[in-house]
């Protein structure tokens, strides 16, 4: 086990990581904020943003996602652009000759590889959805001037034997046009509430059925006929639920994730599949930072003819094909023809079986 251990060479190995891995990040991060702000600075004025909101609501929340969002493309060109500086000072061949194995090097690598993909999961799952509420909320205010859009003609199932339909919700009023819920029990239609609107009240939690009449389905074909003017009563579904929330997984932690997923799918609402992918890439993409460490150091630990620049370009290149790919897998799964945990992981079984075999041809 010993030989497991981290030496001498292995901090020299993970401090050259790592510090090339967060300046090439802060470098991306500072060239993004300046043009981000050069694009919506005429945004910022016309709606008169304030400066603290500008950079503490916004950009202070802006760097950590887009930080997360270049981690594996940075964790890849890292890992190039040093190993193959130190290939080509011939630091590589030294430490093979010493009698460390191909193997052995790749110890600080992996460790490297541990600690931003464990920092990348924490950013994503807990850090990074609180944030994104500011930054998107302030976006809405301060840059687009959007706001929730309300659905229409809306059919859910709420709870097992309740189904609601709205033929238009309206975000500007917060008003159900059109609202009716029915309760079906064993195929049949027990009893059905139609009101010509629902309004939500936050403090009671409960909806107004404003010009309501209500059916009840007896035996024999009779029914009970009520009505009323207004009536309160206590419905499992939101005004959030009858919403078109842009992104609103992003601000989601993973917890969070899980409950939404989970009480989507108890009321019989199918189109879960981009709050599925995001919580599967949450832990996928911090795993990619093995590969692509196992892939660069396979690929830049040897000299070839045409220097740093091919390893470099081979790396961008292969890199952005994975985010290609990983983009096209999770556009089939959206659309329902792919799982969303196979969309989501076959990028990375892929350049796994890449990375094997550069590994494998590797020198030793």
């Amino acid at each position: 086990m010993k030989r497991f251990f981290l030496k001498k060479i292995d901090f020299y190995i993970l401090r050259k990581f790592l510090g090339t891995f967060f300046f090439a990040i802060l470098l991306i991060i500072s060239i993004s904020v300046v043009f981000d702000l050069a694009e919506k600075i005429d945004n910022f004025i016309d709606n008169e943003a304030p400066i603290d909101a500008v950079i503490f609501d916004y950009y202070l929340n802006f760097i950590p996602y887009f930080a997360n969002l270049f981690t594996p493309l940075f964790v890849f060109i890292a890992v190039i652009f040093f190993t193959s500086k130190m290939a080509y000072q011939t630091e590589i061949i030294a430490i093979l000759s010493s009698g460390v194995s191909f193997r052995r090097l790749m110890l600080p690598y992996i460790v490297g590889a541990a600690i931003i993909g464990s920092f990348s999961f924490m950013l994503s799952a807990y850090i990074i959805p609180p944030a994104n509420k500011v930054r998107l909320d302030f976006e809405s205010t301060y840059v687009r001037r959007t706001r929730e859009v309300g659905l229409n003609n809306i059919h859910m199932q709420i709870e097992p034997n309740t189904y609601i339909y709205v033929r238009r919700y309206s975000s500007l009023r917060d008003v159900a046009d059109d609202f009716s819920i029915e309760y079906i029990e064993d195929k049949d239609l027990v009893s059905k509430i139609k009101a010509s609107s629902a309004v939500y009240d936050e403090e009671t939690e409960l909806w107004e059925l404003r010009n309501w009449v209500k059916r009840e389905y007896l035996s024999e074909g009779e029914q009970r006929i009520t009505e009323g003017e207004s009536l309160d009563t206590l419905i499992n579904v939101k005004p959030v639920d009858l919403r078109e929330e842009r992104r609103f997984y992003e601000t989601m932690t993973n917890r969070e994730l899980d409950e939404h997923i989970k009480e989507q799918r108890n009321r019989g609402v199918g189109n879960v599949e981009e709050f599925i992918i995001e919580k599967y890439q949450r832990g996928a993409a911090p795993f990619s930072a093995f590969i692509l460490s196992i892939m660069g150091v396979s690929l830049a630990s040897r000299k070839v003819r045409g220097g740093m620049g091919l390893h470099i370009g081979v790396g961008i290149a292969l890199s952005f094909g994975y985010i290609l790919f990983q983009t096209i897998s999770t556009t089939f799964a959206i659309n329902g023809n792919m799982s969303p945990w196979l969309a989501v992981w076959i990028p990375n079984f892929m350049f796994a079986g890449i990375a094997a075999i550069l590994y494998y041809k590797a020198p030793k």
